[in-house]
């Protein structure tokens, strides 16, 4: 069974989502230990650049594991503020820790967006 912290929010794609994710805020954003788990060992990951404008629900990054290449969705709109460049060289981190040095980017909040609660989001996955 996949951890769900409490003190997050969670995008029905698997992302997770840390902070106030209020407009003007900036969140930090990574993938669900559920989705880690399901994708395998993490070999490669394509992130954002700092300054992109990212939507929500739209690809902005890919993640390629053992099993498969998978696209990296943003669960908030905003703008880009910075992306955890040790991913480059130490992707297993996404695997390791999920909601630690797993992180991948972090972003400015543009405006309002659609999260679920822990408890929503383990309904979610079970």
């Amino acid at each position: 069974m996949s951890s769900v912290p409490a003190d997050l929010l969670y995008s029905t794609e698997h992302e997770w989502v840390g902070g106030d994710a209020e407009p003007g805020s900036v969140v930090t954003i990574g993938i669900t230990e559920h989705a880690a788990d399901a994708l395998g060992d993490v070999v490669y990951v394509e992130l954002p650049s700092v300054g992109d404008p990212v939507t929500a629900g739209e690809v902005c990054g890919e993640l390629e594991s053992s099993k498969a290449v998978s696209e990296l969705y943003s669960p908030v709109t905003g703008t880009v503020t910075a992306v955890n460049e040790s991913l480059r060289h130490g992707p297993g981190a996404i695997n390791a820790e999920p909601y630690d040095a797993g992180w991948i980017f972090k972003v400015e909040v543009g405006e309002d967006a659609e999260l679920l609660d822990a408890e929503a989001y383990a309904e979610h996955i079970s």
